[in-house]
């Protein structure tokens, strides 16, 4: 079962979004909020797998309730997912350095948000690779912030090759097959990579990636 926060000011967005939600077998919405500090307080009383979260909202916006959640080792298992009008614009790329583990558009087709759900919670890439791109050849170049590229040196080469396809959005099945590696491999590779990098998630790899220059934007 994946347990589901659900937090956004707007109720009829929580309303619609619950619906879709609560008719899955598989997905259980376990608390809304209405803004980002209720956000925060239901992430540390629930403990959910995912916590959909909304960008400007009063009190405090979604990209601090994402780095305040982030920054909580009890939440270490959370996963935020950024919930937003704008598509591919500043606040997207902010939640993520704060430690989103991806984003959807609010006009997502219902069937494309179930399985993003699904995959965020399997840990495989939310990000296709074509908005990966347009999103980190857009912002990537901006001043470094939280997120540190240390560690890059710890990394083998077939590490530092299986981090560059995530950062152009391949999952662990399109890594394995560009590899020529099983599955397993590749997820193996890629845990490694988060765990030396200590990246919360592939989301941060995607930013570690470019940040380093392991991997350079390609613009259009």
């Amino acid at each position: 079962m994946i347990r589901v926060v659900l937090v956004d000011d707007q109720p009829l967005i929580r309303t619609g979004i619950r619906a879709l939600l609560d008719a899955e077998d598989d997905i259980d919405v376990v608390a809304e909020g209405s803004n980002g500090v209720e956000g925060v307080d239901l992430a540390v009383e629930h403990r959910p797998d995912v916590v959909l979260m909304d960008v400007q909202m009063p009190l405090m916006d979604g990209i601090e309730a994402t780095r305040r959640i982030a920054g909580d080792a009890r939440l270490a298992d959370v996963h935020v997912v950024i919930l937003t009008n704008y598509g591919l614009d500043e606040y997207v790329f902010n939640a993520l350095r704060a430690g989103a583990s991806g984003f959807l558009v609010k006009d997502t087709e219902p069937v494309d948000l179930l399985q993003a759900l699904r995959v965020v919670i399997r840990g495989d890439a939310l990000l296709s690779p074509t908005v990966t791109r347009r999103l980190i050849s857009e912002f990537v170049a901006r001043p470094p912030d939280v997120v540190s590229t240390a560690g890059l040196e710890l990394l083998t080469p077939r590490e530092r090759e299986v981090l560059a396809l995530v950062a152009h959005g391949l999952s662990n099945d399109q890594i394995a097959e560009r590899m020529v590696l099983s599955p397993t491999t590749a997820k193996t590779h890629v845990s490694r990579a988060m765990s030396k990098l200590q990246a919360r998630d592939r989301a941060q790899l995607v930013v570690i990636a470019y940040q380093s220059g392991l991997v350079s934007p390609r613009v259009g």
